[in-house]
């Protein structure tokens, strides 16, 4: 067995307790198959004291900033987003010299408003990178290097990843144990803390969208039939049709739903049922691709590599293998 990822999360003045717990909440559910914990998680200040957090109460950190040379996942939780790191560009003292101390190949990860701190630090410089929408504007003024996207929940490039709200934060780490260890731990993760197992990072972020005045106008139920026959030919009509809409007020109400059109969330769900497949069964290249609704094996590849660079062959060799470690 490898040694557990290790994860430090950095707890600042101002820190959101909710936030501050979510690391610790998802990562330290996932197991490998003889139960053994896959992450080691840590909160640490600056200084190894206490913190404020945005509630009005005091939080005392088991350790200092001697984790964040120990991590190989570095996590930066919520802060107030009125705080003097959003509104003045005044990082804490020291910060930029402990971040210089952080493995040059360990992730490092803002939480919401955090991404200022990434910002101030110049890590999200020449980069894509998100915050809470209610913070876009005010972070493409200041940080005009920075290309920031408000439309979605969260954004991986490589080394640093950024994520929207609370609610997102929870789907950016599930992003990060599927992406260790396959999407059948990240699916128990999911089970274990009663959350959506999948909501891709270019899922729209929730804005002010309002919720369906009447159950008849929701296109859920559309979508659950789909999810249990995607193996089928399912065209917008077809689910236009199980929904009791016409295909333009259907079409309308998805996107308002999920924030992708039909299509879209077809084309993600079949690609996300072919890499369960492919990690959990045996079945050849053209039977995922079946299964899935792609088709064939040329079809499966091209979303494949779309999607994650990688050929299903390739994915299978590494994903399965962490799943049976």
């Amino acid at each position: 067995m490898q040694n557990p990822h290790r994860v430090a999360v950095l707890a600042l003045d101002d820190v959101l307790a909710f936030d501050l717990g979510i690391p610790d909440r998802i990562f330290s559910a996932a197991f490998d198959r003889r139960l053994r914990p896959l992450y080691d998680v840590r909160i640490c200040s600056l200084d190894g004291g206490p913190v404020r957090s945005s509630s009005g109460f005091t939080i005392q950190p088991d350790h200092g900033p001697e984790l964040l040379e120990w991590a190989d996942r570095v996590v930066v939780a919520t802060i107030d987003a009125g705080g003097p790191v959003c509104d003045v560009q005044q990082l804490p003292p020291g910060l930029p010299e402990l971040f210089a101390r952080v493995r040059p190949d360990a992730r490092i990860v803002s939480f919401c408003s955090a991404a200022f701190v990434l910002a101030e630090l110049g890590l999200l410089d020449g980069l894509s990178a998100t915050t809470h929408w209610v913070l876009t504007d005010r972070m493409r003024e200041r940080f005009p290097h920075i290309d920031v996207d408000p439309d979605v929940l969260f954004v991986d490039q490589g080394r640093i990843l950024t994520s929207a709200g609370a609610g997102a934060a929870v789907d950016l780490c599930l992003h990060m144990v599927r992406l260790d260890h396959g999407s059948a731990v990240a699916n128990s993760v999911a089970r274990r803390c009663v959350v959506p197992p999948w909501r891709d990072g270019g899922q729209a972020q929730f804005i002010e969208r309002p919720v369906p005045a009447e159950q008849d106008l929701s296109t859920s139920e559309a979508r659950a039939w789909a999810l249990a026959n995607l193996d089928r030919t399912l065209s917008i009509d077809d689910l236009a049709r199980r929904a009791n809409m016409s295909r333009r007020s259907f079409t309308r109400r998805f996107r308002e739903e999920t924030g992708q059109s039909p299509a879209q969330w077809l084309t993600r769900q079949r690609v996300e049922h072919a890499r369960q497949l492919l990690e959990s069964t045996d079945l050849s290249v053209d039977q995922v691709a079946q299964r899935a609704g792609l088709g064939t094996a040329v079809s499966l590849r091209q979303h494949l590599r779309a999607s994650l660079g990688v050929s299903p062959s390739a994915y299978r060799k590494t994903f399965k293998t962490a799943v049976n470690r």
